[in-house]
């Protein structure tokens, strides 16, 4: 590569890595208005539809509509979106920003016992080392306080909203397994994910009306603002990855996930004016280093291109 390429490439990692990481603390003030989670998923998707709708018409190309393509879209609209997103406003709204950004790292954790399950992977003692260093990660942000810090959470109570933060990554891991299992039914990344974003949004509608959750974000403040600033971060992000898996690679660009919990402590830090305990940053060295683990190395996998890096929040 030119002197120019090599760094463009590395340039683009952290420009898409750095902007992901912002969208769970504007996650998270875009449920300071009171709106309830289908709602938001609504609106969110709404401007999913427009950027990756205007994206895959730039490009010349379509929807596909066929019976392979209608499964893949409800399917992925079910595990990548409405399950995890559901959880995910519900959780940070009651959880650190922060943390929301350090559980998003155990999608590939996550992944991988269910991939042995369905015997797509193979059983290693290395990854199998990465996943309980990521269960210990866990462990350390559940515990109610040591001689380290105090509390690692600012109330213990919160610790009963950690399993329920999981419940994203572990759609996320489940969504990934399928489509390394049945492929986007050949469509490309873009246009998939703005197929399985129309297919949300017309799931999302009636249930937030039978839910009493659908609202009119007018007139808009700071968390309509997040909303659709997050939702189009993702948009844009998402085609952005695409771009760089396919000129890099799948395993360079998969980087993006460690940038994207690191970046989204910070971005938690800045925006919301969070802190974390040492206890917390022994939690996210730990497991990020369960990721490096788990991770196979040289080839692509579906939880490296789909680690909770989709247009979802």
């Amino acid at each position: 590569m030119t002197g120019a390429r090599a760094w463009a490439l590395p340039a683009v990692l952290l420009a898409v890595g750095v902007g992901w990481g912002a969208t769970q603390p504007l996650g998270k003030i875009a449920t300071s208005g009171g709106a309830g989670p289908f709602g938001l998923i609504f609106w969110q998707l709404v401007v999913c539809v427009l950027v990756l709708g205007g994206l895959t018409l730039a490009r010349g190309k379509g929807l596909p509509l066929t019976w392979a393509t209608l499964r893949f879209y409800l399917i992925v609209a079910v595990l990548g979106t409405l399950v995890p997103n559901a959880t995910f406003y519900i959780s940070v709204s009651r959880l650190p920003s922060g943390i929301m950004s350090i559980l998003i790292s155990t999608v590939p954790m996550l992944a991988f016992p269910i991939a042995l399950l369905l015997r797509t992977e193979r059983f290693s003692v290395r990854r199998l080392g990465g996943l309980a260093l990521g269960l210990a990660g866990v462990a350390l942000i559940a515990l109610p306080g040591t001689s380290l810090s105090g509390p690692s959470l600012p109330d213990p109570a919160m610790a009963a909203f950690l399993p329920l933060a999981l419940v994203g990554p572990l759609f996320y891991a489940l969504e990934g397994t399928y489509v390394a299992r049945f492929g986007t039914a050949g469509m490309d990344a873009v246009q998939a994910m703005f197929g399985a974003s129309v297919a949300g949004l017309v799931l999302c509608l009636p249930m937030a009306l039978a839910l009493g959750q659908f609202y009119l974000p007018f007139p808009a403040g700071r968390a309509e603002a997040a909303l659709v600033l997050s939702s189009a971060l993702h948009g844009l992000l998402y085609a952005s990855y695409v771009w760089l898996a396919a000129r890099a690679g799948a395993v360079f660009a998969a980087q993006t996930s460690y940038i994207v919990t690191g970046s989204g402590v910070l971005w938690a830090m800045l925006l919301l004016g969070e802190r974390i305990s040492p206890l917390v940053g022994l939690a996210l060295v730990i497991m990020l280093c369960g990721v490096a683990l788990v991770r196979p190395s040289g080839r692509k996998t579906v939880s490296d291109t789909r680690q909770g890096l989709e247009c979802s929040a």
